[in-house]
């Protein structure tokens, strides 16, 4: 298939760029173990966690969420960089998206996230870094997309690719009217059909071929 050449990317962090699942399972599970709570599994965490803590820990944690919330960052604070690791191809496709002007649109926690990528060593590739909390509202509220765009003086428009592996990450990509482009099956968030992006990819490799030829 032949794509128009996008004229900016933004990407998803979690699952798209990257694994960082097991620190977000064990954090989850400090958490649930202050509730008595059973624990997630990292596959029960990549499967349901979706959404940012204020969209989802009142609802796992009831009226006392915030004490949660805190329990869950200390945790994560303390192990987060030892468990993230880049997706297979992710650098790569960093590389060949290195044509454009390239953002990040997460629902991690900013602070957590710009650590994450400078952990890596990807700060350069990124002109615009937004995580949970930096905007008014998260991911699927189109919000955050607006909040990087803003900052990077690019009005909203179709030729905007926002990449991701979610239902959530394609419902923000049209709500922020730009082009809404799956990586992978989401398998994990009910498939394809379920996400109904505007254009899909099998995973990394094949999302870093078509950008050099767009390039």
């Amino acid at each position: 298939m032949v794509h128009p050449r996008p004229s900016l990317l933004l990407y998803d962090w979690d699952n798209t760029l990257v694994d960082g699942w097991a620190g977000i399972a064990a954090s989850l599970n400090a958490a649930f173990d202050a509730f008595s709570l059973p624990h997630w599994t990292v596959q029960d965490t990549r499967e349901r966690a979706r959404s940012s803590m204020r969209e989802s820990f009142p609802i796992l944690f009831g009226p006392d969420w915030q004490r949660a919330r805190d329990i869950f960052l200390t945790a994560l604070a303390e192990q987060h960089l030892q468990h993230v690791c880049p997706m297979a191809g992710a650098a790569d496709l960093l590389q060949a998206g290195a044509a454009w002007t390239q953002g990040l649109v997460s629902n991690k926690t900013g602070r957590f996230l710009r650590a994450e990528v400078t952990h890596l060593g990807w700060d350069s590739h990124f002109c615009s870094i937004i995580g949970a909390g930096d905007a008014h509202a998260d991911k699927p509220d189109p919000a955050p997309i607006l909040l990087a765009l803003s900052q990077l003086d690019t009005p909203p428009d179709r030729t905007i690719w926002y990449l991701g592996d979610t239902a959530s990450d394609m419902q923000a990509a049209r709500a922020a009217g730009i082009t809404a482009v799956l990586v992978g099956d989401a398998s994990h968030d009910g498939g394809v059909a379920r996400a109904a992006p505007d254009i899909h990819f099998d995973d990394t490799h094949a999302l870093a071929a078509t950008l050099r030829s767009l390039a």
